[in-house]
Formats: C-alpha cells, structure tokens, sequence
C-alpha cells in the first residue's frame, strides 16, 4: 500500500471578494505544506466565490480571477493545490479546477457535467469539459480530480477515471444545504467509492451565499465503503487525512503528470472521529443561523432590527439574530396598536429582557387614525376591511425601515413559509426587509424550531409558543379566520409546492378537495408577493425563488 496525505480546505469564501478569497487559499496553502500533505483540496470555484452567476460574463472579473490564479500558482511549493478557479480560453469559460505545484499551474480540469435544475443554472454560463478520464500522478499516486456534479451522475467522470487506473478520486465541490441533503450526499458518495474500489475524498464548501447555505460534511470514504474521515457540517475544518491506496490497474502512465517527490513512509494514523450528526431540526436551526450571520455580515452590516409582535415568528427570528449576531447587535421593536394585546407587548418585552437586546416600543395608534384620516376622502364610508389592517404592517415597516436608514440595522422581516405561500403577508409591511431569515420555513416547523430551542431551558416565553397564532390587525382575530389549521395547511402546501401534485392528487391523498382548491388558488394567485419579497435561507429542496420559478400572469391553474 502507498499512503497519499490528502488536506482539505472546508472554508467559508465569499462571492467576488477575490482579495478575501486568495488571502483564505494561500492560508490553506501553506497550512497543508506544514502538514508534508501531497495534495491540499479547496472549494468549486473557490477564486471567484459560488456561485458567481453573471460575474463570470464580465470581461474585468475573469481577468482579476485570472490574476488570482496566477499568482497563487507562483506561490505554491511541494503540495499539489487543486483549486476551482473558472477556466478561460478564447472561445469559451468553463467551471475548471487547476492544479498548482513548484510556481506553476501543472494542468487544469474542466467540469463535465453542468448541472441545470433547481438552484443550479451553469448552462448559462460554462461550456463542459471533453475529458472525463483525464489523471493526475501525485506522489506516485493516480488521481482523478472532478468537481461537484461530475459525481453526482450515474457512471461519471470519477467512475471513468477509475475504469482508467485511478487509484483515488478527488471531487470538489459547492453543495448547498437542504433538509435530508446530508443522508443522500454520504450514501451516494459511499456507492461511488464501492463501485470504483478506489478512496473518495469529497471536499464542499461551507458558509451562507443569498438564499444558499453551504453546509460542509466534507468527507473520506475508502474503497470498500469505510467512512474515513467526517468534517463537521456548518463550520470551517482545514484536516489532513492520510489514505491508503492500491496499485493501479491502469497500463503506463497517466495522461497528465504532476509528480512530488514522495516522502518516506509514513504511518497511517486513525482518522479523529466523525461529529455527531446533527438531527434534522438541528441542521435546520444551524442552517438558518449561519446563513443570517453571512447575509448580514458580507453585506457590511453589523446589526438587526427586528419587529417583535409577541407571536411566534417574530420571537423564533429575533432568537436566531442573537445566535448568530450576538445580543448587542440586534434591536426588537414592538409597536402596538389598538389590537395588539397587553400579552402580546408584555411577552415581547419578556422576550428581549431575556435575550439581552435592545427594546423599544412605538405606540401607532395615532398614526394609524393619521392614515384613516388622510385616506377617508377616497375611502368613503366603506367600512373597516382589508385596506384598514394593511395600513398596520405597512406603518410598522416604514418605522423599522427608518431605524434602518438612520442607524445602518440591517430589517429582518419574520414571515414564515406558510404564508409567503397563501399570501398572507402585507406587501411594503411586514414583507419589508433586507432578509427573511424563516421564508423557508413552514410555520409547524417554526413550532417544532421554537421547542428545539428551548429545550435546555425556555428562552422563548412559553405564553408566546402556546398562544393562538394571529396578524392583531382587527379584534379578536386569528389566522383560522383567513386559513386552515396549520397542520393541515402545510402538508397541503408541501405536496403543491415541494412535489408539484395536482389538486386531484392532493385530493386522493386524504385531503378535503374544496380546501386543497382554495390553497392552491392562494398559491398560485401570490406569486406577484412572492416576487417581491426579501431573499432567506433555503433549507427545503423546492424554495420560493431560485428552485421554484413560475410565472406571474398564468392562467393555469391547480394542474
């Protein structure tokens, strides 16, 4: 057996910051030559940050993405980088990985297979690569290298590098979280590594980028299906593993030779032991804390506010803001009017007492009668509706948006899944912000989430978790007024939206046809909300947005 020393660089890059990006890389770098490895791993497209989207057609970026490289590729010593980097010809750009040794860049591989679906759109931008079975000697070891859906697919690149005499297959990659992503990531990549019968080391990315949080377990899998090496997920993890590789069976050499000298034999340590997995729900909660910290700190803000109602989305955001910002970077602001409950103001207050956060409150009774005032001429006699408890949220939003501007806090908004879906949300109100940290969450999560967060101790009042869910835009309102109960309404919504089921099929499974009618007539007749609302973490395998794209001016509907 030879030993190859694989590093890994699971590090949280940041989307065109290239000065950022090469100062992390070369940290890396001569991290894995202080550790003798052979080859350090970093993220796709670690250069200009993942994903780049239209950045990669601007003839400056590519250029400064090039001088990167270059300069990275002067810097390097013994240890072979592979670093994604977007490769550039005169003809076209493609996702690439280059690999760096002695001051040079020593070859480059071109991603294959682009995916196209969900919140992946590299058709637009890449051409793909011609040599799935291109390989790389590195310290007398036969790599494959390939990157992120190269292994994805069946009989891929990686299993025609090691029909060729790979002896280890090395795979870069950006993969973004969603719930269950974790369990189909390991056993696929642990198939790939039984049916080559050669070690797979699976490096990703972590860190949040707009709606994507990138949720590491980058992982070593041996060649009879052995996990090796586990990162931890939602964390940085720079680690060396050294991996016990057979003899090729390929004849002669590899197509392409980077060769390091080898050093002696070494000794092959046991790996550290995997981290536990987290549950689901606490993937979820890790996966919305990180993708909040990132949003608002690489978009140079460094505080929140948030408005506070007493209910349950409001205290689950604002809980989320302390954990990834830290109390002193984040500002509740409740501001009742003539229906919100003393409840509802008190538990509030409970709630940023407890979390240590600035509070304020802004009573908008008289505002709200200002506005009534100023609209009876063209309201008429009318009578209290619709347009009446849409000038709440909407006077909240233009506060919250004031304390904005005037102290650079970044807004917060707290809707929830559930009604971003049937619309019950006020556009310009509480729809208003720079980010919607729950947009992903259906609201029986934010239940389950809110328990899971207190199950050390209560830190969201239990009177908040227990109380009947409500907009207290007119008296004595609830959400079962406008909606079904939510345990009905989001298995509804879960097979209209995340399994594109039809009425019929929704109906068929148990569900009352004039109530899955109505839903996805709220569903469909939203979409314009939708559109217009702030981003937020993706944690579903089908969010609003990027992976779910229909039209707004659409005449077909519930099919």
């Amino acid at each position: 057996m030879t030993i190859l020393r694989v590093a890994g660089a699971q590090i949280n890059l940041r989307v065109g910051d290239l000065a950022y990006n090469e100062a992390r890389i070369l940290e890396a770098m001569s991290r894995a030559e202080s550790e003798d490895a052979d080859v350090l791993l970093l993220p796709e497209l670690a250069i200009p940050g993942y994903p780049p989207e239209d950045l990669v057609i601007r003839p400056g970026f590519l250029a400064a993405c090039r001088s990167v490289l270059e300069r990275l590729a002067a810097r390097s010593g013994r240890t072979v980088t592979v670093v994604g980097v977007i490769g550039q010809t005169e003809a076209s750009i493609s996702n690439a990985a280059a690999l760096l040794h002695q001051g040079r860049i020593r070859g480059v591989y071109h991603k294959v297979c682009l995916p196209n679906y969900g919140v992946f759109d590299e058709q637009r931008y890449f051409e793909p690569g011609t040599a799935p079975d291109a390989l790389w000697d590195i310290g007398g070891v036969v790599a494959g290298v390939s990157i992120c859906e190269d292994i994805w697919v069946p009989d891929g690149p990686p299993a025609s590098q090691a029909r060729a005499g790979a002896q280890v297959l090395l795979n870069i990659n950006g993969s973004p979280f969603h719930v269950g992503k974790e369990q189909i990531r390991a056993g696929h990549i642990r198939r790939e590594a039984l049916n080559a019968g050669v070690p797979v080391v699976y490096l990703n990315r972590v860190g949040g980028q707009d709606e994507l949080v990138f949720d590491g377990g980058s992982m070593v899998i041996d060649g009879e299906g052995r996990l090796i090496y586990h990162a931890p997920r939602f964390e940085e993890d720079l680690f060396r593993v050294d991996i016990e590789v057979g003899e090729s069976a390929r004849p002669g050499p590899p197509a392409t030779v980077v060769r390091v000298e080898p050093l002696p034999v070494r000794e092959h340590p046991h790996a550290d032991p995997s981290p536990p997995e987290p549950t689901p729900l606490e993937s979820i909660y890790r996966a919305l804390v990180l993708g909040l910290r990132d949003y608002v700190g690489k978009n140079g803000f460094e505080k929140v506010v948030i408005g506070l109602s007493g209910g349950i989305d409001s205290a689950l955001t604002v809980v989320i803001a302390v954990d990834a910002l830290g109390p002193d970077s984040v500002r509740g602001v409740t501001m009742p009017s003539e229906f919100s409950s003393g409840g509802s103001v008190d538990d509030s207050a409970e709630l940023a007492g407890r979390l240590g956060i600035r509070f304020d409150l802004i009573k908008i009774a008289d505002l709200f009668a200002a506005f009534q005032d100023a609209l009876h001429p063209i309201f008429g006699q009318t009578g209290f509706g619709v347009a009446e408890e849409n000038l709440q949220p909407r006077i909240r939003g233009t506060l919250l948006m004031g304390i904005s501007n005037q102290h650079n806090e970044m807004v917060i908004a707290t809707g929830n899944k559930s009604e971003m879906a049937v619309g019950y949300a006020t556009l310009y109100g509480d729809m208003a912000g720079g980010f919607a940290v729950l947009k992903d969450v259906y609201k029986t999560t934010v239940y389950d989430l809110a328990e899971w967060r207190n199950r050390g101790g209560e830190v969201i009042p239990v009177e908040i978790i227990r109380k009947p869910p409500s907009a207290e835009l007119r008296p004595n309102q609830l959400d079962t007024d406008s909606l079904p109960p939510y345990e009905i309404l989001d298995p509804i919504l879960n097979a209209y939206i995340e399994e594109d089921r039809s009425i019929d099929d929704i109906t068929r499974a148990g569900f009352d046809r004039e109530t899955v009618t109505r839903v996805a007539a709220l569903v469909d007749r939203n979409e314009y909300k939708r559109r217009q609302a702030p981003p937020g973490v993706k944690i579903t395998p089908k969010a609003f947005g990027r992976d779910r794209r229909l039209p707004i001016t659409n005449g077909w509907h519930g099919g």
